[in-house]
């Protein structure tokens, strides 16, 4: 079987594991079908990644205007002054005309389908200009994977197809194309689209593949014929992530009757690239956007082209590696998180927790614009994660603890060291350990002479009296009390936390002891009682200390020969007039004392002589011998 503090490891080790997977199965996994163009992962679908690059997208939005798209909206105005929809083919070869003739437009590209016959000389006109010159006209494939129409959709013919098929063609399942008399044009994009799961258009497919064939997106159909060049194999023809940097009201938009008329300044659109389409709500050409619920799908057009033209251009980002940066980051949260929840507080935990997630959220919308494929919520998840089960773990960890250590040490040490050994990571702090401690044992001198004149209430009173006055100074700094001997006590100091100074603190408390008691016994001089003296004695040294109970009582206690040799010394003070006789080993660790040197004594049981010293400054007991024993020297401490 596993030692717990093994089993403990092994459990964070685990946790962290499963916690940075998350973000790597989301990074890297399979989609879960919650985007149709297969680029939602496992975040995309639980913790609301696109949700968090809608938000990157509205902040980071510019009104910089665009300067090389000009849209040519058929706007309400336009359809008051014109009329209404549809306008006849004779009126839209005249729009197109003026743009490329009097605006000196470098191309334009119709949102528009014309599915039915309109005015044969206004067909004829503009099948001649999508057959020889810069105009795009549209189709609209329809993509309907899940098989909502027991037929599929065909209407009109599709023109325009790519000479070369691409490697990664989005397949469609039909379509709505012109009529047969546009059968010839040269140039004609897609404008058909899929939103997201949630309804939002994020993403379109650049070239679409029906019946073996491939044909391109209304953007990329408008470059690639005025470029004068061949659409290139694109890695992602199959859907782009439309940018959106910038919103409808970013666009130099004018009115369709404004050209018509002639009404704007011809430089204004001249070199540009012209999209004419509606923002019309009765035409219903509305799209759902990272930026509104409504916004017209003419703009999402432009949004596209100048992508598209970013990219020809070179002016696309800088690509970054967000997916590797994201699987970092959640491995570096989990190693942070392993190895700093076992030493705070729940709380603290939760804490650090929301302060790692900030710093990711600020990572993240530095990386969106860089690497629109990464999952921009896989590190939260990982976090998330942390919190609902390595919190809870180790919170779990530290109530079995604190109640282990509560039981066995609330009587026996400060507060505050318990406080510090429950934010240790000590597998177990009470299990025996070999430490450098110092000891030190008290009692009362001449105690049975002291109550055998006194009733049971009043022997109770001074033995509580005088035990409180040693358990006091032990406490307060920061000792842990062994154990009570009748009217003394045993205490030590470096164990079960390892004290730098514990010689000094043992002084320190033996300085207060000798103070309470004396007050003590003036009181009780003061009511005709005996004078009160205390023995005690110090010594340094290797012990085991730990928890050396049996299975009918625990107790934390400490073994070892300097433990014998305090209990020794503090024998020996009935024949000195000190009531601190102090072993040689405490003398060499103390740093902030004196002492005077006694001499050397053979103590009971110990074969050699040991030398013997008493602290500077403690006065002589008023009830101790008279003889003095040993050559007095005073002796400083290094």
């Amino acid at each position: 079987m596993l030692a717990p503090r093994r089993r403990a490891v092994l459990a964070r080790a685990a946790i962290a594991v499963a916690a940075v997977l998350l973000t790597v199965l989301a990074q890297w996994g399979p989609s879960l079908g919650v985007s149709l163009f297969g680029n939602a992962t496992l975040t995309s679908a639980f913790f609301g990644n696109e949700i968090l690059r809608d938000q990157f997208i509205r902040w980071n939005a510019t009104t910089e205007s665009e300067p090389r798209i000009l849209v040519v909206d058929i706007d309400e105005a336009s359809l008051a002054a014109v009329g209404p929809w549809p306008w006849t083919s004779t009126r839209i070869a005249d729009l197109v005309e003026i743009l490329l003739s009097r605006y000196e437009a470098r191309g334009v590209a119709l949102d528009i389908v014309r599915e039915k016959a309109g005015d044969p000389e206004g067909d004829m006109r503009l099948a001649a200009l999508a057959s020889h010159g810069p105009l795009v006209l549209a189709q609209a494939f329809d993509f309907d994977h899940e098989r909502k129409r027991p037929e599929p959709l065909l209407e009109g013919v599709l023109a325009g197809a790519l000479p070369a098929r691409q490697p990664r063609a989005y397949p469609a399942d039909g379509h709505i194309a012109n009529h047969g008399g546009f059968a010839g044009a040269r140039n004609v994009g897609n404008i058909g689209f899929v939103p997201d799961r949630d309804g939002v258009l994020r993403h379109v497919p650049l070239v679409t593949r029906f019946g073996g064939q491939d044909y391109p997106a209304l953007g990329l159909a408008l470059v690639s014929c005025c470029s004068g060049a061949q659409a290139p194999d694109m890695p992602d023809a199959d859907r782009i992530r439309i940018p959106f940097r910038r919103d409808w009201s970013a666009f130099t938009v004018v009115s369709a009757t404004d050209i018509l008329n002639e009404a704007i300044d011809p430089d204004s659109a001249k070199g540009r690239l012209v999209l004419v389409g509606s923002s019309s709500l009765g035409l219903g050409d509305r799209v759902v956007t990272p930026y509104a619920a409504s916004r017209p799908g003419l703009g999402v057009q432009a949004e596209i082209l100048s992508a598209l033209l970013d990219r020809q251009q070179g002016k696309t980002p800088a690509p970054w590696p967000g997916r590797l940066v994201a699987c970092v980051f959640a491995l570096l949260s989990a190693l942070l998180a392993t190895f700093a929840f076992p030493r705070l507080p729940a709380a603290a935990s939760v804490a650090l927790l929301g302060v790692v997630s900030a710093l990711w959220l600020w990572t993240a919308y530095t990386f969106a614009p860089h690497d629109p494929g990464f999952s921009t919520t896989a590190p939260l998840a990982t976090n998330l994660f942390l919190l609902a089960v390595a919190v809870p773990y180790q919170w779990q960890l530290a109530q079995h603890r604190s109640r282990h250590l509560l039981g066995t040490l609330r009587q026996y040490v400060a507060p505050s060291v318990v406080q510090e050994l429950l934010r240790s990571d000590l597998a177990d702090p009470l299990a025996p350990r070999l430490l450098d401690v110092t000891t030190l044992i008290a009692d009362m001198e001449g105690y049975t002479t002291q109550v055998e004149s006194l009733s049971m209430e009043e022997s109770a009173t001074l033995t509580r009296d005088f035990l409180d006055c040693l358990t006091g100074p032990v406490i307060a700094t920061l000792g842990t009390l062994d154990k009570y001997t009748g009217d003394g006590l045993v205490a030590f100091w470096g164990a079960p936390l390892p004290v730098e100074h514990h010689a000094d603190l043992a002084l320190d408390a033996a300085h207060a002891i000798i103070d309470r008691v004396d007050a003590l016994s003036r009181r009780r001089e003061a009511l005709g009682h005996p004078p009160l003296r205390v023995r005690i004695g110090i010594e340094s040294g290797p012990a085991v200390a730990g928890d050396f109970g049996t299975s009918f009582r625990s107790i934390y206690t400490a073994v070892g020969d300097s433990v014998n040799t305090a209990s020794r010394l503090e024998q020996a003070a009935r024949e000195f007039p000190h009531d601190v006789i102090v072993g040689a080993g405490t003398v060499e660790r103390a740093q902030r004392h004196a002492f005077i040197a006694l001499g050397e004594r053979r103590l009971r049981g110990k074969g050699k002589l040991t030398a013997l010293f008493t602290p500077a400054g403690i006065p002589h007991s008023r009830t101790a011998p008279l003889e003095f024993v040993g050559a007095a020297a005073v002796k400083g401490s290094s």
